[in-house]
């Protein structure tokens, strides 16, 4: 059975499209068949993130009754399917984002996982996002203020009979002060599947002249391995095999040292 999820915040800048991507990719490398859908018809980021914001056709052309599904679909990163959102400002005036349900429904057999990029906020737009979904994976940084949107984005779900199915815990510092892993448990009656600490690759992912993912840029980057942890557990699976491929590079590692410079006395 096809899993639609949607992938929400509650403001802005606690970087859900940057977990969109990632997870999408790291459940693709899974041997699943992911299709990203870039659900904020208003403030279209994924698509930039991805390194495709040219696509000519995009979701505002299909809620627009302008073209079909299959002509805004793209193959993104390492073999993702991607559905982009328009960039211009006048098509989102004229969308319906009531039509995103059926139009999400007619794809979702095709795939093992539908992620969508919702919107931050409660408004309209947000709305149709998450009634979209049977499913709401929910992103925030280990704040108090992240935390208390984030709960009220969980409350709509629930309002809207869909089911929030856990937590990721983004931009970690393990800084004092910080909101513990079991405490945003606790708070949100939520499991935490994933926890991505703050990374410089994932910033520098944003300023190379061909942008791309971290998880596909530097995939032993910390965030990296977080995101094939959290799409491990997404999909219900151990995670023992990410801790023996960290394992196994460290010891790779070791052994080129060795190589090098003899063994240590």
């Amino acid at each position: 059975m096809p899993r639609v999820i949607t992938i929400a915040s509650g403001k802005g800048g606690v970087g859900k499209t940057t977990v969109t991507a990632n997870l999408g990719i790291a459940l693709t490398r899974l041997g699943y068949h992911v299709c990203l859908v870039d659900a904020d018809v208003a403030m279209a980021n994924l698509s930039l993130l991805l390194g495709m914001h040219s696509s000519p056709i995009t979701l505002h052309d299909v809620l627009l009754g302008e073209a079909s599904v299959q002509d805004a679909l793209y193959e993104g990163p390492e073999g993702v399917k991607f559905i982009p959102s328009g960039l211009s400002l006048e098509n989102y005036r004229r969308v319906d984002t009531e039509r995103l349900g059926s139009v999400v429904q007619s794809i979702a057999p095709m795939f093992d996982y539908v992620l969508l990029d919702a919107p931050a906020g409660i408004e309209k737009n947000v709305l149709s996002s998450l009634a979209a979904a049977e499913e709401v994976l929910l992103v925030t940084q280990p704040t108090s203020a992240s935390i208390a949107d984030v709960l009220k984005i969980k409350i709509t779900t629930q309002r809207l009979g869909a089911k929030p199915i856990g937590v990721v815990l983004n931009f970690v510092l393990r800084e004092k002060g910080e909101v513990s892993e079991d405490e945003v448990s606790k708070m949100l009656e939520l499991p935490v599947l994933g926890i991505i600490p703050f990374d410089d690759e994932v910033r520098r992912s944003f300023m190379q002249e061909k942008v791309s993912p971290v998880v596909v840029r530097k995939p032993n980057a910390p965030a990296s391995l977080a995101f094939a942890k959290a799409a491990l557990r997404v999909a219900g699976k151990p995670v023992e095999s990410v801790a023996q491929e960290k394992a196994g590079l460290i010891q790779s590692l070791l052994n080129s040292f060795r190589s090098l410079f003899g063994k240590p006395r």
